[in-house]
């Protein structure tokens, strides 16, 4: 550990995170010589994984949030928990990191999160490159959509990948230099404790998806950057339960993507343009959840 330099806090969202938690822990000693007190804010798990952690590795604390709240309010409630620790000088009280319970940092990354910020004096955000478990490249540092861009993506996404909306929605011709994203992943980013308190932390009215772009964005809006830093590495072995249950995660989905927009669409005077937009929302909404719920017991019979 760097004794010149205090443990950085690290908080997680959990929700039976199963043998991915104890990876994750596992990883967090390599990712910075600072040493870390990680926070793990419970959504109500019931696999018993953040108790055993807790009990295993002396930096971890466990929270209760009292019930499945959400990701960026479970967030908010453990980054909330190391406000007396940082007050005490026990935890940097410049930067803070979020990051999914199923991520695995590589040697380094935090400490190279932490300097890529200090490269960057406005960063409000700095985001790593995403490997997923296949070893392709994630494209997490983003465009912030358009009304039109959005709708684009939306539409063509399935059908047509390489359509140009969908690439401006990615923004991803190149992940191997740093440079200045709309958004990035929030399945890990480093934060200034100051850029977020100044916007108020997460919007909790996003239960999940798009609380990252929505953060992102309104850091950007604030005077703020996004940093992605290449030089920071992680792997995200993202999807492995959302896509079990598509009655909750497509209608969270869809509901996130019209709150976006919405609120950015919210002079009486584009009234109109919201109800298409909700309307247009809502019949894509059904189809992708038929589409995927047909997908998953196709996937059982096989299995079956």
């Amino acid at each position: 550990m760097n004794d010149s330099a205090a443990p950085i806090g690290i908080v997680t969202v959990t929700y039976s995170p199963g043998e991915y938690l104890t990876r994750f822990l596992d990883s967090v000693p390599g990712a910075t010589d600072r040493g870390a007190v990680v926070v793990m804010a419970d959504n109500g798990s019931t696999d018993g994984a953040p108790e055993a952690a807790e009990a295993k590795y002396s930096f971890a604390e466990l929270l209760h949030t009292g019930g499945n709240i959400g990701y960026g309010a479970g967030m908010d409630r453990g980054i909330d928990t190391l406000r007396a620790r940082r007050a005490a000088g026990e935890i940097d009280d410049e930067f803070v990191v979020i990051v999914n319970p199923d991520v695995v940092f590589h040697p380094g990354a935090v400490d190279e999160l932490i300097a890529a910020a200090e490269r960057h004096p406005r960063a409000g955000a700095v985001g790593p490159l995403i490997h997923e478990v296949d070893g392709s490249v994630y494209p997490s540092a983003r465009a912030v959509p358009t009304l039109v861009s959005g709708i684009g993506h939306a539409l063509l996404g399935k059908v047509w990948k390489d359509n140009p909306f969908s690439r401006r929605y990615r923004d991803d011709a190149d992940m191997t230099r740093e440079r200045t994203s709309g958004w990035l992943s929030g399945s890990c980013q480093l934060l200034r404790w100051d850029a977020f308190d100044a916007i108020g932390g997460f919007d909790e009215r996003y239960f999940m998806y798009m609380e990252d772009m929505d953060l992102g964005d309104r850091l950007a809006r604030s005077g703020r950057e996004n940093i992605f830093t290449p030089a920071a590495e992680i792997t995200h072995a993202q999807g492995h339960s959302a896509s079990a249950h598509p009655e909750i995660t497509v209608p969270a989905h869809h509901e996130s993507a019209y709150r976006f927009q919405a609120d950015r669409l919210d002079a009486r005077w584009q009234a109109p343009v919201r109800w298409v937009l909700w309307a247009g929302l809502k019949v894509r909404c059904a189809v992708a959840l038929w589409s995927a719920q047909r997908a998953l017991r196709t996937g059982q019979a096989e299995r079956n």
